[in-house]
């Protein structure tokens, strides 16, 4: 039966059914009748068509009008549900989110932007935008685009994109307010492509030894890396500590891109395999610009797909140390199936396996999605953040490196060479209390605003800011009576235990703002316990693999 006959089928099927409620004297042999054959269409369709009549009679007949997009979007949702954790449905909005990061660029102004007691302001313009153009400047506060007050009306970070991205060449008009201006300041800016970075940080951390922090795999962050490692190169870099911890992924042929920097001709980088996909065999060209440097790789339980591909590659081959805690597990390559209005879904279609064998997905059960969602909360709760011997190895899954033969485990993940537990110690109920009521953000802000001439001043570059500038007690000060206004108890003990991260992230913050992002981690890595793990590895024999 085809869907044409399936359709005319129900329809007779409900304009009968109907009718016998009304005129209650039909006879009950044309009823039996009418039900045989109604039996026999039921019986005789496929589930496809199945789901399509189900969608047609719910239009038609429900009580209330339906909005059949929202049906189907649900219905779709629902049976992307029943499979995998990551086969998932984005619409059209969802999709933009999901897209553009990856896609490296958008079209706009060209700011970073912060909304301040309902005030948007501008924290940075970036380099050579369209903003930094007609004169824009960070501290700049923006209260009207288009001739449209932005000013106290609580806006949202998405409202602000909308207003503010658009086509590229069309055009954008604000009002600004500026310290040392007494009247509003008119822009008329022209939008136009604006990259998406995905290298957090770049620098040098002593004469030999760089650092690179990719944040996700996007279209452009081959040629970033490259960038990068370029720089780094002509300021003396000899070895690389190569930050992933926190990456969720992107691009598989990204990943290939920058894992085939540091590999050998021909050595394997990952292939992927499933029920309707053969296997795939990504291999590196022998081309790498890095294949000599040393390196040591960080990751933690929030690095994902392609930061696993690269690790776990590096790893397998015994090219790099890895050193953090075991990585997300996110092993299931998915194909975009994009609609015609811009909604798409992301079917799994097959898994990643490291040059070993290991795959990479961790365990989860079909539908289960909630319970998988749950498993970084079961690793803090049973301990396995913290304590080595709390990561639950497979033993069956027991793989050897290509190189040196040394012992990993599949199982899902991949797990470091040198783990490092994650550090709780400088963290207290106090510090979260003022990060979540933005007590730290906003004095930072308004310290930046205040001093940005003088700061700029008396600082030649982000290295002489990290090597000079101190937080001093009375900023401290500061920051402890403005906790006390927003209603924050002060807690003296727990106060002493987050100074010195207070400190960090205020400096770090005011470095931000004037120097850029390299800034705020050349401050905070000296504090974090899987940078200083990775930076002592790499100055030792442990990474001489």
């Amino acid at each position: 039966m085809n869907k044409k006959g399936f359709l005319i089928a129900v329809a007779a099927f409900l304009a009968v059914t109907i009718f016998a409620q009304t005129q209650q004297t039909e006879s009950a042999a044309q009823q039996e009748e009418m039900s045989k054959k109604n039996e026999r269409a039921w019986t005789s369709i496929t589930p496809r068509q199945k789901l399509v009549g189900a969608e047609s009679t719910i239009v038609k007949y429900y009580v209330d009008s339906v909005d059949e997009n929202k049906i189907v979007e649900s219905a779709i949702r629902s049976m992307l549900e029943t499979l995998d954790p990551h086969s998932s449905y984005s619409d059209i909005e969802e999709t933009k989110e999901l897209t553009e990061p990856l896609d490296g660029n958008f079209s706009g102004v060209g700011i970073e932007f912060s909304i301040r007691r309902d005030t948007l302001v501008v924290m940075q313009t970036i380099s050579g935008g369209p903003s930094e153009k007609v004169g824009l400047r960070a501290g700049d506060r923006i209260v009207a685009v288009n001739d449209t007050s932005v000013a106290g009306v609580k806006l949202t970070n998405t409202e602000v994109r909308k207003r503010l991205r658009g086509p590229k060449g069309s055009i954008v008009e604000v009002e600004v307010l500026r310290r040392g201006e007494s009247e509003p300041l008119h822009f008329v800016i022209k939008r136009d492509d604006i990259p998406i970075h995905s290298i957090d940080a770049a620098y040098m951390v002593d004469e030999q030894t760089g650092y690179i922090r990719l944040s996700r795999f996007s279209r452009t962050s081959h040629d970033e890396f490259i960038d990068a490692v370029k720089r780094l190169k002509r300021q003396g870099m000899k070895q690389l500590i190569f930050d992933l911890t926190g990456n969720g992924g992107g691009y598989l042929d990204v990943a290939g891109l920058l894992a085939d920097e540091f590999l050998q001709r021909e050595q394997l980088i990952v292939y992927t395999q499933g029920r309707q996909q053969p296997r795939r065999d990504i291999a590196a060209t022998g081309g790498g610009r890095l294949k000599n440097l040393k390196v040591v790789v960080m990751v933690n339980e929030l690095s994902a797909s392609a930061s696993e591909i690269v690790s776990g590659a590096l790893q397998d081959w015994d090219r790099a140390l890895v050193v953090g805690r075991r990585t997300f597990g996110k092993g299931l390559v998915q194909m975009p199936i994009p609609f015609p209005d811009g909604s798409m879904v992301r079917l799994t279609i097959a898994r990643y396996y490291t040059p070993s064998g290991r795959c990479i997905q961790k365990p989860y059960k079909l539908g289960e999605g909630d319970k998988y969602s749950h498993d970084l909360a079961n690793r803090y709760e049973g301990g396995e953040l913290y304590h080595a011997d709390s990561v639950r190895l497979d033993s069956t899954l027991v793989y050897k490196t290509l190189r040196l033969g040394r012992t990993v485990y599949g199982g899902g993940g991949i797990m470091p060479d040198r783990f490092v537990p994650l550090d709780t110690m400088a963290y207290s109920k106090y510090f979260n209390r003022l990060v979540a009521k933005s007590v730290i953000e906003n004095y930072t802000y308004n310290y930046t605003d205040a001093h940005r001439d003088r700061i700029k001043a008396d600082y030649t570059d982000a290295a002489d800011f990290v090597a000079r500038f101190v937080v001093t007690d009375d900023m401290l000060q500061t920051i402890l009576d403005n906790a006390a206004a927003a209603k924050i108890e002060f807690n003296e003990p727990e106060y002493l235990r987050c100074r010195k991260l207070v400190a960090d992230v205020v400096k770090a913050g005011i470095g931000r703002n004037l120097f850029g992002d390299d800034t705020y981690y050349m401050v905070m890595n000296p504090s974090n316990a899987i940078f200083s793990a990775a930076y002592s590895a790499i100055n030792s024999a442990e990474s001489d693999l």
